[in-house]
């Protein structure tokens, strides 16, 4: 079936996103009468979901796995019920084309997702505290591996008025981003905004930062209103107040949808191997002319990432930060291998026990009943 783009165009839920990419995907469940919508926000079990007919409340109680890493999260399309029900019923989650994701921090080596089918990841960094580099890469390397493209924003400019400071502190986050954008923003005067607005207002962006980042003033200022409540900045350190608890998202004038999160204490990597290469991208460069394919650039002899540090080419702060992150995700992969290779032994187990119960019934031992899952 062929889907003209001026009919998609003019779809009710075109302003939230919505395509022929995914007017395709919903063929399907258009048969059964089921709507299409997207998920706008998500609360203990509910969630709501907006449809061509408006804003509804829906449950998710049908579409609960096992897999934290399939949960119904903000910025997912999904399938609902027509109506007859309040709320009504999520019968099914669209495939996701992106998803950003971090580790818990449980230390359970569990996937969490922050954001679905996300097109663009700004990452909001405070300028009234001291920039933390390898928060900033920390961020970058979640992004590039969830298949968004990320950008940085440097809130707060109004606080670092000496423009050389400034210009300092902007080029030790490029250094540290290679290939993303870098503004520097202050919202409440609305200075680079517009620039930004510019970079997101196509596709969808989730808007990423600590608490107290300025990411609801910020959120405010692409949006045009105060949509986000945001406390009044303390005047002992210039930071804001933790304000957003849950994740909206939210259409934007200009074009685009934005979901805003709440501060992030944790991010811990997921997987992330790719993305951390692409922020590290010269190192990677470098590291191709080591002797050895599988160098650790430690103390192995003829490592040419080594030897740039040494000839002032790259930088140590860079090279310890890109260990770090390599070491972290290195490890989380290793847990999470374990983790599946438990998951894929229990239910090994589990179909041997219906097996057997189901021999045992055929030979008139008495009744099949599948066993439980683990």
């Amino acid at each position: 079936m062929h889907f003209s783009s001026s009919s998609v165009s003019s779809h009710p839920l075109a302003a939230y996103g919505w395509d022929e990419g995914w007017e395709t995907e919903f063929i399907p469940y258009s048969v059964h009468n089921l709507l299409p919508g997207r998920v706008v926000r998500v609360d203990r079990g509910l969630c709501d979901v907006v449809t061509a007919t408006g804003v509804v409340r829906a449950d998710t109680e049908f579409v609960v796995p096992r897999d934290p890493m399939k949960v119904v999260c903000t910025g997912d399309w999904v399938a609902v019920d027509p109506g007859g029900s309040d709320p009504r019923y999520v019968r099914t989650l669209l495939p996701r084309r992106t998803a950003f994701v971090r580790s818990t921090s449980s230390k359970r080596s569990e996937g969490q997702i922050l954001a679905a089918n996300v097109d663009h990841a700004v990452v909001a960094m405070s300028l009234a505290v001291e920039l933390d580099l390898g928060r900033v890469e920390r961020f970058l390397a979640l992004a590039w591996e969830s298949g968004a493209q990320p950008v940085v924003v440097l809130t707060k400019a109004d606080l670092v008025p000496d423009p050389v400071a400034l210009s300092h502190l902007v080029e030790d986050v490029v250094a540290s981003a290679p290939g993303v954008p870098v503004l520097t923003v202050c919202a409440r005067e609305g200075e680079g905004v517009e620039e930004l607005a510019a970079l997101v207002g196509r596709g969808t962006s989730v808007l990423l930062g600590a608490s107290g980042a300025g990411k609801s003033t910020l959120a405010n200022a692409l949006v045009g209103d105060e949509v986000m409540d945001v406390q009044a900045t303390r005047d002992m350190d210039g930071k804001g107040r933790h304000t957003t608890t849950t994740r909206n998202l939210l259409p934007l004038p200009g074009g685009g949808v934005l979901i805003d999160t709440p501060g992030l204490r944790g991010v811990g990597l997921w997987d992330a191997g790719g993305g951390v290469g692409q922020v590290f991208s010269e190192i990677e460069e470098f590291a191709r002319d080591c002797r050895f394919h599988d160098c650790a650039h430690d103390a192995e002899p003829g490592c040419a990432v080594r030897a740039a540090v040494e000839d002032g080419d790259l930088s140590l702060r860079r090279l310890e930060s890109y260990r770090k992150l390599v070491r972290e995700n290195q490890w989380i992969v290793a847990k999470s291998d374990a983790r599946r290779r438990a998951g894929v032994r229990q239910d090994w187990k589990r179909r041997q026990a219906e097996g057997r119960a189901a021999g045992e019934a055929k030979r008139g031992r008495g009744p099949w009943r599948p066993a439980p899952p683990q």
